[in-house]
């Protein structure tokens, strides 16, 4: 079994997020494509929306294929949680024969602070996700083309229903609405 994985905060997830899912799908040769929401990212100190409000939105956002999984895994350790963690849970649960990693291209220039870097380098092949605004993939990745100028980090700042897939619009606006009365 070819597997990839597509981890991240997804707070919220947006287009481009689909797009990478999509690309992947195609462009790549796998039987399975995991996303795995973070409880929360190492490199960051808090979340817009709860944990398992971002896992139900992956979950609605991608359950028309089924040859894509949302895991749970980070979010039930109810802590930080580390990549190469994660990938030992799903070499465990599913042992893969290959194993692609996506990033996004900005995720690149941090790479080098994960944790046990040369272990995940070992076990499994990045893919990058190239980013509107970025130059930093080289021939030592293999690339999707997506280019979509949008970041969670911009959507958390001030929430555009135009970057998020059209399936969860009323899901936040409804989240943002119980948010100011509480």
């Amino acid at each position: 079994m070819k597997i990839a994985v597509f981890g991240g905060s997804f707070d919220p997830v947006h287009i481009a997020h689909k797009a990478i899912v999509e690309k992947a799908l195609k462009e790549l040769d796998i039987d399975k494509l995991i996303i795995v929401p973070t409880y929360l990212n190492p490199l960051k100190k808090d979340f817009l929306f709860e944990p398992e409000i971002r896992f139900a939105l992956l979950k609605k956002v991608f359950e028309d294929n089924p040859k894509i999984e949302i895991s749970d895994f980070e979010i039930n350790q109810k802590k930080l949680s580390y990549t190469y963690e994660t990938i030992r849970y799903i070499k465990s649960l599913h042992k893969p024969c290959k194993i692609y990693f996506i990033i996004g291209e900005d995720n690149l220039k941090s790479l080098h602070r994960w944790h046990n870097i040369e272990e995940l380098k070992s076990s499994l092949e990045f893919i990058v996700a190239k980013r509107e605004g970025y130059n930093l993939a080289t021939n030592e990745y293999k690339t999707l083309e997506v280019n979509i100028d949008i970041s969670s980090t911009r959507l958390r700042e001030k929430l555009d229903l135009n970057f998020v897939p059209k399936n969860i619009w009323e899901d936040l606006i409804n989240l943002q609405k119980k948010e100011k009365f509480e």
